[in-house]
């Protein structure tokens, strides 16, 4: 029945608000749902072709009517694609905003102790590839804007923080980091007790873990 493939993808939706992170994207039925929008509107020429470039609506209501639920079929299997494809839309531009580096696609980060796994998204993970290409842009985008406040971090956290200074586990190296009281060295496993403000992004990032 027409709309029963479009219903599937919006609970697919509600399904994702609900994950942590962004489930693989569902190539066949957005295929599936787009067939149908072209079936309907092939159903649509034909009824119409068949009545004629002179054809009204007045003189034959029940093709009139028939037109017409064809074409509430084919606006409402519009809705759905527009509403899943934004949502998945916002969960990227939600990624790059908590300091996400496009530039590490594919990669995964394995915490000590149980923590769970820190993903990263790619075409093998199911994503599309056109969903990673929009990543990279908006990245881009972000990243520009920024340049234009250097002085104050965009990407940060909205709520302010309870410590000022918290104990933090190194999840794998990271390298040198300039803080306010000099520069420490990140190696994997190392404990840390820092100014949060420090290490915020690389905490979004998934090099180290907050421990609590």
């Amino acid at each position: 029945m027409y709309g029963d493939l479009a219903a599937k993808l919006v609970q697919d939706s509600k399904r994702t608000l609900s994950l942590d992170v962004l489930p693989s994207y569902q190539t066949d039925l957005v295929n599936a749902i787009i067939r149908e929008i072209r079936d309907l509107q092939r159903d649509v020429k034909i009824l119409i072709d068949q009545r004629g470039p002179n054809f009204r609506a007045s003189q034959d209501r029940r093709v009139s009517c028939a037109i017409f639920v064809l074409q509430i079929c084919m606006r409402r299997n519009k809705r759905c694609l527009l509403a899943y494809h934004g949502l998945r839309a916002r969960r990227l531009e939600a990624l790059v905003w908590s300091g996400f580096e496009t530039s590490i696609i594919g990669s995964e980060v394995d915490s000590e102790e149980g923590s769970a796994l820190i993903e990263r998204p790619s075409v093998a993970s199911g994503w599309h590839p056109d969903e990673e290409e929009y990543l990279r842009g908006y990245g881009d985008v972000l990243a520009e804007l920024k340049g234009e406040w250097t002085d104050i971090d965009l990407s940060g956290s909205m709520e302010p923080p309870r410590d000022l200074f918290i104990d933090v586990r190194v999840l794998r190296d990271a390298g040198e980091i300039q803080t306010e009281y000099g520069l420490i060295t990140l190696t994997k496993n190392s404990q840390f007790y820092v100014r949060q403000g420090d290490v915020e992004q690389l905490i979004q990032q998934g090099y180290i873990q907050k421990l609590r």
